[in-house]
């Protein structure tokens, strides 16, 4: 088939690539059941004599009784949890820190640590 251009069309935009940490984003909130924040999400270089990669810390909030519930799965599965990441391996997944208080409404805050190998 032949495409034709129409002289004055300005072409759709393009999608932007995403990135292993936007996907690495996509997979943790997935994880969370979609029912957290992502409040904030700071990454660095990481090195050993073999491998290269970046170490990855997310904030998360739950807020509400179905989202605290959700955070409670979230703490249980991440560390064992596989990541379909290309080209990348996620090393090690761990809960740094866990803060729930019930009033005035459910609400749990949740620091965990990624560490994301490169598989080049």
């Amino acid at each position: 088939m032949i495409e034709r251009k129409i002289e004055g069309e300005i072409p759709p935009p393009r999608k932007a690539r995403r990135t292993s940490t936007d996907r690495l984003r996509e997979a943790i909130l997935a994880l969370a059941d979609h029912r957290a924040q992502v409040v904030s999400h700071s990454e660095r270089p990481w090195a050993s004599i073999t491998f290269t990669g970046t170490r990855h810390t997310l904030a998360l909030i739950f807020a509400g009784a179905e989202a605290v519930a959700a955070a409670e799965y979230f703490i249980a599965a991440l560390p064992d949890h596989e990541f379909a990441i290309p080209k990348h391996l996620v090393a090690d997944a761990a809960i740094g820190a866990v803060e729930h208080r019930m009033l005035p409404t459910p609400r749990m805050s949740i620091t965990c640590e990624i560490l994301m190998l490169d598989e080049d």
